[in-house]
């Protein structure tokens, strides 16, 4: 494990070259995420033989690998990944391992795999989170247009200007969430605030919904591989319907448009999210897996 190092804003450069060479079809890859998330997951990496390799080491539960990215022998990879793993618990795993690695990158003889429905993927039509048409999306347009209706708003697109009233916003929610008694939500916030803070740094894109000269609701994303966008926050004020319909159709339009996919997380087996995610009609599906060595 000596090798390994903790990310940092720096180590951009590296992960973009890896990530432009294999790119990825996971939510969890993209520089931003691993960086907004550093202090939560505390990601350690390290490059070889043209394979980048990340552990995270959360504050609660073991440690555990993400599947290498790169160029290089993946099978090898996945063993020296392994073997580092073990040197920090016995409990040896790999997780959110897309199906595209399990298929063409992994040796069955050598790993289990174990379906992680809780961390898959829902990924959308870029096309249908933007014109809402179609009986399956009656409701949610009806919801969308009600909105439009009873309400004066203005979408912007994140800027430096912009950046503070987006802490301002997130400051609020969490207020009304009681983010301080949910490890979940305070853990979050800090993502959040890494993200913000590091604007202009990062490669994501942000947009909100401007409602008496106060943002009202935000959404931030990043550019996944060359056909998808990935969603990583959304935040809305719970207390103005269809204020969420209204960012989540207005950022998809604005910022990802030329993109054929919007991929928006997992549910993380939350009923009330996956619900929620289940509604908007999802494309298909990243699925993702748990691997564990078999000796």
């Amino acid at each position: 494990m000596d090798d390994f190092k903790a990310i940092e804003i720096q180590d951009k450069p590296v992960f973009d070259r890896f990530l432009k060479l294999d790119p990825p079809e996971t939510s969890e890859m993209t520089f931003t995420n691993l960086f907004m998330w550093r202090h939560h997951y505390r990601p350690v990496w390290f490059s070889k033989d043209d394979c980048l390799l990340v552990i995270f080491q959360p504050k609660r539960g073991d440690p555990y690998g993400l599947p290498p990215v790169g160029s290089g022998d993946k099978h090898k990879a996945l063993d020296f990944l392994s073997q580092e793993i073990r040197k920090l618990t016995p409990e040896v795993s790999i997780r959110r391992v897309g199906e595209r690695f399990v298929k063409k990158d992994l040796d069955p003889a050598k790993y289990e795999r174990e379906p992680d429905r809780d961390n898959s993927d829902y990924v959308y039509l870029t096309k249908d989170l933007i014109t809402l048409s179609g009986r399956k999306f009656h409701r949610k347009k009806n919801h969308l247009n009600k909105f439009i209706k009873e309400n004066v708003f203005e979408y912007r697109k994140l800027d430096t200007e912009l950046v503070e009233c987006f802490m301002d916003m997130q400051e609020a929610w969490c207020q009304m969430r009681e983010c301080v008694e949910k490890p979940e939500l305070l853990a979050e916030d800090y993502a959040i605030r890494e993200a913000l803070t590091r604007f202009g740094d990062l490669n994501y894109q942000g947009g909100a919904i401007v409602m008496n000269s106060k943002v009202e609701a935000f959404s931030l994303g990043d550019p996944l591989n060359q056909d998808t966008a990935v969603i990583h926050i959304e935040k809305a004020n719970p207390d103005i319907p269809g204020l969420y319909a209204a960012i989540n159709q207005r950022f998809c339009e604005n910022a990802w448009a030329e993109k054929t996919y919007v991929n928006r997380e997992q549910d993380m087996g939350v009923e009330g999210l996956r619900k929620a995610k289940e509604s908007y009609y999802p494309h298909h599906m990243v699925n993702k897996y748990t691997l564990t060595p078999k000796t």
